[in-house]
């Protein structure tokens, strides 16, 4: 299936630690462009999340930013061995300054290394962050794949448009060289008395080469298939390995606009000049859309 490369995507969960929260936002770049804004005591899942994102994410840049919300009361507590380090502290302060105050209970708790937090379950935490991270991808993955239908429904329009302006494009060929083979003609006839109908015929010969399209019609042609295919298709998987549609289609807008500027080169008519800028216009509009295809 057709996939956007922008997208975004959020999920939490709650830990003994507190709220686990997982943010993935994408927006497009010729390649896979991972960033990562985590929370210092979760650094150590970064390669987890790498890889898993890496997994379902062919292109785009990711920024995926993980945090941890406010700890919930129980997961903190009293270092008794800090506390006895610091009552005897206090003692021995408080016999060379008899006159200081006491200490409060705020400033014992404030001191360094009297409230701990409870050790974190390394096993379930990494089974959340895993658990999280599916969920923020499965997330992220249908809003882009909702974007991506859209913007499969706009190629299909502006291809099934190239293929009208085609059809149009045939019809005019035989007319355009006949009314140059009629203005050759009279032309030579004005300046020439012997030998006006072969050299008609040879005028004509190398007109009619020159303007002879059939060559990037059926090239075009071919290449509307293709585009079409693609967007049935959608990204392929080799593998581990995705081979995003986004390229393939990119590529064959580059091969669309070299066909149509030949055309427009070649063109043996008003009409048919037309035609090309038109062809032109729509294949630009694929061009545009094509780059926020994955």
């Amino acid at each position: 299936m057709i996939q956007s490369m922008t997208g975004y995507a959020a999920a939490s969960a709650e830990s003994p630690q507190g709220a686990l929260v997982i943010e993935l936002r994408s927006v497009n770049s010729r390649f896979l462009d991972l960033q990562f804004r985590i929370a210092e005591e979760l650094r150590a899942s970064e390669p987890m999340l790498r890889e898993r994102i890496a997994a379902r994410v062919a292109r785009g840049k990711i920024d995926c930013r993980l945090s941890r919300g406010g700890a919930m009361a129980q997961a903190q507590q009293l270092n008794a061995g800090a506390l006895e380090q610091l009552r005897m502290l206090a003692a021995n302060a408080a016999a060379a300054f008899p006159d200081a105050a006491p200490l409060r209970v705020a400033d014992i708790l404030r001191w360094p290394g009297v409230l701990t937090e409870a050790e974190a379950d390394a096993e379930l935490t990494r089974a959340l962050l895993e658990d999280l991270c599916r969920r923020a991808l499965d997330e992220l993955c249908a809003a882009r794949e909702r974007e991506g239908g859209k913007l499969a429904a706009v190629l299909r329009q502006r291809a099934a448009e190239m293929r009208r302006r085609i059809a149009d494009v045939a019809p005019l060929l035989p007319e355009a060289i006949a009314a140059y083979r009629t203005r050759l003609a009279e032309r030579l006839r004005e300046a020439m008395q012997e030998g006006v109908e072969e050299r008609i015929r040879a005028e004509v010969a190398l007109y009619a080469a020159k303007s002879d399209v059939d060559e990037e019609i059926a090239r075009l042609t071919a290449h509307l298939d293709e585009v079409e295919r693609v967007l049935n298709e959608g990204g392929t998987r080799t593998g581990a390995r995705i081979s995003p549609a986004g390229k393939r289609l990119d590529f064959l807008a580059q091969e669309l606009n070299r066909e149509a500027n030949t055309l427009a080169s070649k063109a043996a008519g008003l009409r048919i000049a037309d035609c090309a800028l038109e062809l032109k216009l729509l294949i630009e509009q694929i061009r545009e859309q094509v780059q926020n295809i994955e």
